[in-house]
């Protein structure tokens, strides 16, 4: 298995992500959405970093599961009910990705949306991954 990032000089500069993520391999992951829930089904987290940290880490703990590690990640969605907020937050939102997934970025987007599943929900993670 192998994962290529590809960031092209034509567009800028990439910050947090990668353009486009080249994967080959036999295994394809897709990752169900995951919010700040805690382990009773209750959104745990004020401020959308805690909760972005939490929902990361769900996500993680999904992919570890399926025998996949941060690094297989090759695309990863981010619904936020706040993108300006998101936006506010960027770099601690990018620290804490840094703290748990590293800095093997994979695509991402960040998508506003009116409200998640859960009201309390701020902020929603899906992805896929590839794994050998």
């Amino acid at each position: 298995m192998s994962t290529e990032r590809v960031n092209p000089p034509d567009l800028s500069p990439p910050a947090g992500f990668s353009h486009a993520v080249v994967a080959t391999g036999t295994r394809m992951v897709f990752l169900a959405g995951q919010t700040a829930l805690d382990g009773d089904g209750k959104v745990v987290g004020d401020t959308l970093p805690e909760q972005f940290s939490r929902a990361l880490a769900n996500l993680l703990t999904a992919l570890r599961a399926a025998g996949g590690t941060p690094a297989d990640l090759a695309r990863v969605t981010v619904y936020a009910t706040d993108v300006a907020a998101y936006r506010t937050h960027a770099r601690e939102l990018g620290r804490r990705w840094r703290e748990l997934a590293g800095r093997d970025y994979p695509a991402m987007a960040v998508v506003e949306v009116v409200r998640l599943w859960d009201e309390r929900a701020l902020v929603e993670l899906d992805g896929c991954a590839l794994l050998p």
